[in-house]
């Protein structure tokens, strides 16, 4: 799909099932080449960046196989070689996630060969926290012209301190510590749902973590991991982009499967919007008949504050509001993407810097050209779309797909007119 197609204007109405957690599964899918079994991992969204992690472990060694939305990863013949040899450029270069690979393999065989990642344009996510976390487990690096060589001859626990809460930086320490000899300690470890279900995974495993969910992890090193069952929880970035839609355009929309725990500070801030907000049996139901209010302040902050995901998603939501906010971005340095074509699309918008942005509610968006820089600043281009008075395109849509299954189809079950071609 290349690009969206959207008749907006229209109050939302009907349900829709949220998927599988884009965030949660690649991690989760990393940690299958700790194990010397089979894991099934159920809920697993059809995405770009899955299709992507799963030729990633193909190419290591693993066997695995899709039914529907279970997917299948068994990990017996992990390869030293194959890890010496390095892996498809085009699947590490095509997700930022695939960094996460390095602990896992650090902590299954004890050496890699990684490519620096790519798929980002948002900020630099440089990698420095996540090479300087290892070293103090024992690992060793090596620049080469593809990236770097990591190896260990024995990983040891010990004591980290991360400088912030990085999540890919959590993720990859967890992943070598649960097979690293002795105790490691993570403190200041990212608090994010994805790293919540890491480590439900790696315990169903056979790993002994204790602390999960809190900044302290506590791990004791294991010989042995074998497969396990593990379900991933709906997407909360995705169901909070079609609550956004809900509240661009008005309607009233049931969101099936919603991870309404994991989106506290989400629906704190919609709810303050004037949206209604009620956790059902079934997922999230969400009414919003009148204009949105404004809020005076959005700031994103690490998990459990407002999540960086759902700044763009709220933005076009915050440029129909009544009154003015002001948008702090505290997570990434280059994530007003969107900026430009919102204003295209009538916002009234000041961008004061890199991250600083002051908002003056409009009754109005009128449809547009548009075009999809990233991922999330595509979803929210698209909740714009629905919102907006006439038609719009959005170009671009190959990031969309690295977070959404469909975002078209979805919509559509809430009434929207929308197609890609």
């Amino acid at each position: 799909m290349e690009s969206i197609y959207i008749h907006g204007g229209i109050a939302l109405q009907g349900q829709v099932r949220v998927q599988g957690s884009k965030n949660a599964v690649l991690p989760v899918m990393a940690a299958t080449l700790l194990t010397e079994g089979t894991s099934t991992i159920g809920n697993c969204p059809r995405l770009k960046d899955v299709y992507h992690m799963q030729t990633l472990l193909e190419s290591l060694g693993c066997v695995t196989a899709r039914d529907k939305e279970m997917l299948k990863v068994h990990a017996a013949n992990v390869s030293t070689l194959r890890a010496r040899d390095g892996m498809p450029e085009d699947a590490v270069r095509g997700m930022r996630s695939s960094i996460i690979l390095l602990g896992a393999l650090l902590g299954r065989l004890g050496e890699v060969r990684v490519e620096y990642p790519g798929g980002c344009v948002i900020g630099e996510r440089p990698i420095d926290i996540h090479i300087e976390a290892l070293k103090k487990l024992n690992v060793h690096f090596e620049e080469k012209s593809y990236g770097f060589y990591a190896y260990s001859e024995e990983l040891r626990g010990t004591e980290v301190s991360l400088p912030v809460p990085s999540v890919g930086a959590t993720e990859n320490l967890i992943l070598a510590a649960v097979r690293a000899k002795g105790t490691t300690v993570i403190r200041g470890a990212a608090r994010e749902p994805e790293i919540t279900a890491l480590c439900e995974f790696l315990s169903l495993c056979g790993a002994d973590i204790a602390g999960t969910g809190s900044a302290t992890l506590i791990i004791q090193g294991v010989e042995r991991l074998m497969g396990a069952d593990y379900a991933i929880a709906g997407d909360r970035i995705v169901a909070g982009t079609y609550l956004c839609a809900c509240m661009a355009a008005g309607g009233e929309v049931l969101l099936k499967e919603a991870p309404v725990l994991q989106m506290r500070e989400t629906l704190a801030a919609a709810i303050r919007m004037g949206a209604v907000c009620q956790e059902t049996e079934e997922g999230l139901y969400v009414q919003m008949e009148e204009r949105p209010k404004a809020l005076k302040r959005l700031a994103t902050a690490p998990y459990p504050g407002f999540p960086t995901d759902m700044q763009s998603p709220f933005l076009p939501v915050l440029s129909l509001a009544e009154g003015e906010c002001d948008v702090e971005e505290n997570i990434f340095e280059n994530r007003f993407h969107i900026v430009p074509y919102l204003q295209d699309m009538g916002a009234d918008i000041t961008q004061t810097d890199a991250r600083h942005i002051h908002l003056r509610g409009i009754e109005e968006l009128t449809g547009r050209r548009v075009l999809a820089k990233e991922l999330r600043g595509g979803a929210a281009l698209t909740v714009a779309g629905v919102a907006a008075k006439g038609v719009t395109v959005v170009d671009g849509c190959k990031f969309i797909e690295r977070g959404y299954e469909n975002i078209c189809r979805d919509l559509r079950e809430l009434g929207v007119r929308i197609y890609g071609v």
